[in-house]
Parts: structure tokens; sequence; C-alpha cells
């Protein structure tokens, strides 16, 4: 809204300091400054609110060390970062890219989604203590499973049906050649546009297409057509690739958002972790949005992209600030409010700058707390039907929690499992160059 405000008096009146807005990096620091103050100066007055309604975490005895310390703690501060998000985003982004647009409504569905969950739990706690019964936390207290996974599959099937079919999202390729007009003719389409770009003393030329490309990491050849997909099965069969293009899209919202929400289970655990990869994605964005840089990397540019920096710094700036209040001891808790959230905006995040296939790499602590799930549960059900009694393979799941078990603190737990998230986003920063 300030952007546009000031663009506005930039344009008609010349007032002094408008033109600030106009340079992106001005508007990123802004970004961050703002949602650190909302998360940490504001959080305190929503952790305020949330004590007085008597919005406090309920708490299953696990046997592990602390844990019922941590009962009455307010819950559902997921509420912090959305707003530490969405404010920032809403003043000082171009609200006319498509980007932002997508974005913005990411993280409202999955805000709504993960409030709604936390709200019935709420709901069912207070109606035991109306009836003066003892309360025990149930997984049915919430939304039904069925509903967050539809919620988020509803969510996957918007956004990978607008970065396939939207005329917005676009990519440029080089054109190298003579004839660059007829080339680009040739190969994109008649009414390929050849843009001229002067870089480093060179002339280079570019058509902007859509094609449903991403990049693959460590090999030369870094990209990959999800058309491949499905050309195997014949002449004309690439037209049905924007089915396979959004099943993979909504898998990839459903798997990482869930993941995020197995991995809130520990003081920061979920919110640091989240901060990292924010970081990680924050540079993909910022390269693959400007075209010097990514003519220097060999990557792909994608017009209009840069202006998503926003949003990232936001969401950076956001997790920070709610680790003012969330790092061990927590004085509050994110809720699916925040989890959920926070993986279907990094899972958007990747698609969007086409580096989904990175996501097990730079999202490495969510992928092994849900696969640690996944063999609990999977290897618990087999031995029960061959054995006549589950057993386990961790102490308990998800991961973090077998950790417990084993007698480290939670704190200690947290904050190596940010190292390995570090460690995770360089690696995944250095396949822009190693390939």
């Amino acid at each position: 809204m300030l952007y546009h405000l000031f663009t506005w008096l930039k344009q008609e009146f010349n007032v002094p300091g408008a033109g600030l807005f106009q340079f992106l990096t001005f508007r990123i620091a802004m970004a961050v400054l703002l949602s650190l103050v909302i998360a940490t100066v504001y959080g305190k007055r929503i952790i305020l609110y949330l004590q007085k309604k008597q919005i406090g975490e309920s708490v299953r005895d696990l046997g592990l060390e602390g844990q019922m310390q941590k009962k009455g703690t307010p819950t559902m501060g997921g509420i912090i970062i959305l707003l530490s998000i969405l404010i920032p985003t809403l003043l000082f982004a171009n609200l006319d890219k498509v980007y932002i647009r997508l974005m913005v409504l990411c993280t409202v569905w999955l805000g709504v989604i993960g409030f709604l969950d936390d709200y019935f739990k709420i709901k069912a706690r207070k109606s035991a203590k109306e009836k003066g019964e003892a309360y025990k936390k149930k997984d049915s207290d919430g939304l039904a499973g069925i509903t967050k996974i539809i919620g988020q599959v509803g969510l996957g099937i918007i956004i990978g049906t607008t970065l396939y079919f939207s005329n917005a999202v676009t990519v440029e390729r080089e054109v190298i050649g003579v004839a660059y007009q007829k080339q680009a003719a040739e190969k994109y389409g008649k009414d390929s546009t050849v843009l001229v770009r002067n870089i480093d003393g060179v002339e280079k030329r570019y058509v902007r297409v859509k094609t449903p490309i991403t990049t693959i990491p460590f090999v030369k050849n870094h990209e990959f057509n999800y058309s491949k997909l499905v050309s195997w099965i014949g002449p004309g069969a690439e037209q049905f690739t924007w089915i396979v293009y959004i099943l993979i899209v909504t898998l990839i919202i459903t798997a990482v958002s869930n993941g995020a929400n197995l991995t809130d289970g520990l003081d920061g655990l979920a919110a640091g972790v989240s901060a990292i990869i924010g970081i990680g994605i924050g540079v993909f964005v910022y390269v693959s949005g400007n075209y010097k840089f990514a003519d220097y990397l060999n990557i792909m540019y994608i017009p209009n992209l840069g202006e998503l920096s926003i949003f990232v710094a936001a969401f950076v700036g956001a997790c920070i600030g709610f680790l003012w209040y969330n790092a061990y001891p927590a004085q509050v808790f994110m809720g699916d409010t925040g989890s959920l959230a926070l993986g279907g905006i990094i899972a958007s995040l990747a698609i969007i700058v086409r580096k989904e296939w990175l996501i097990p790499i730079f999202c490495g602590i969510f992928l092994v707390e849900n696969l640690s799930v996944m063999i609990q549960v999977g290897y618990f059900k087999y031995t029960k039907k061959k054995y006549g009694e589950g057993r386990r393979v961790f102490l308990m799941s998800p991961l973090h929690h077998h950790y417990q078990k084993k007698g480290y603190h939670e704190n200690k737990i947290a904050v190596r499992f940010w190292i390995i998230t570090v460690l995770l986003v360089v690696a995944s920063i250095m396949t822009l160059k190693i390939r």
C-alpha cells in the first residue's frame, strides 16, 4: 500500500524522498525491521491477550523431561507470525505482482486452517472444564486430519493452476544465433518478442516464455521440463502436463506443511529452522529475480520475482522476532496456526522460484521428522500384525522426541537442528555454482 502511495506521490508531485520506495533493497530492509517490531513489541500484547482469554496449551503426559511445566503456556502464537508477515508485505510490496498475491493467499489460507484447528482444540478443553470433567487431549479435538489435508490440497491446486496457466508467470531464455527473431519465433512461438540487454558490455538477447521447467541440483544441465513426464505416452501428450504439474505442486505443499507441523514440538525449533530456510530461499529469490546475477550464475531469470524478496524478508523477520518469546523457555507456542502456514509458505516459495527439487536438502529437518513418524507408525503396524505386538524403531517420534527420551535437553536439540539446517541451506546455495 505504501509502495503504491509513494509511487503515486513521486509521479504526480515529485515529493522528496518518495523515490526511496522504488529501491528494492530499501523496502526489503523496511520489511525486516517492521516484522521484527510487530513480532517483538506487539507480540507481547498478543501473548497477554491469549493469557487473559486462558488460551493455554494442554499437554499429554508422555514422560518427557520438563513437559508438564509447559502446561498452560499460551498457544495460537502463530497469529504473531502471520501478522508480522502480512502487514509488512501489504505495506511495502507491489501488490500487482502475481507472486505476492499468491503468497498472501497462501499465508491467509493455511493460517485460517491452523487457527480453526487450534480453536476447536481450545473449545474442547473449555467444554470439558465447564462440565467439571478432567480434560485429556485427543487428536480428534481439532480439525479432522482429512479436513486439513483437503485444505492443503485446495491451496496446492490454486497455486499449481496459477503458476501453470497465468500469463504473468514466465521465464527468460537466451536466444543465440544470427536470425534472433526468426529463431525465437520457431522455437517459442510466432508472438515471441526478443529483448536486448547489455550485460557487462556484451549484448545478449532473451525471450520470455511460458514453460513448466524447474531446477534440479548437482547436474550440469540443471533444468528439467515437467512435460518429459508425459511425453513418453505419445505425440500431443504434452498438453496434459498441467495435470502432473498440479499434482506435484499439491504433494509438495502438503508434505512440507505437515513436516513443519511435526517439527513444532520443542521451544524455538520450528521457528528457528524456518528462519534459516527463509534466508536461503531469499538468496534464491534475489538472484533469480535479478537478470545480472542470473546471467552470472547461469540460472534461469524469472521476471518480476525480485518483488517476492519483500515477502521473504518479512517472513524471516517474523520467525526471528517470534523466537524472542518462543525460544526456551517458551512464553508462547505457535500452534497449528503458525506451523502449518510456515511449511506451506516455504514450499510455495520454493515452487515459485523453481527450486522445489532442492526441498529435500534445505528442508532436511522437516523431511526426517516426517520420515521418522512414517517409519515408526509403519514398523509398529507391521510388527503388530506379524508378531502380535507392535515394536518401535525410535524411542519416540517425531525424531526430536527420540533425542529427548535419550536425555538430551530440548534446547540443545533445537540448537543442533538449527546448525544442521544452516549446513543444509549452505549446501543448497552451493548448487548455484556446483553442478
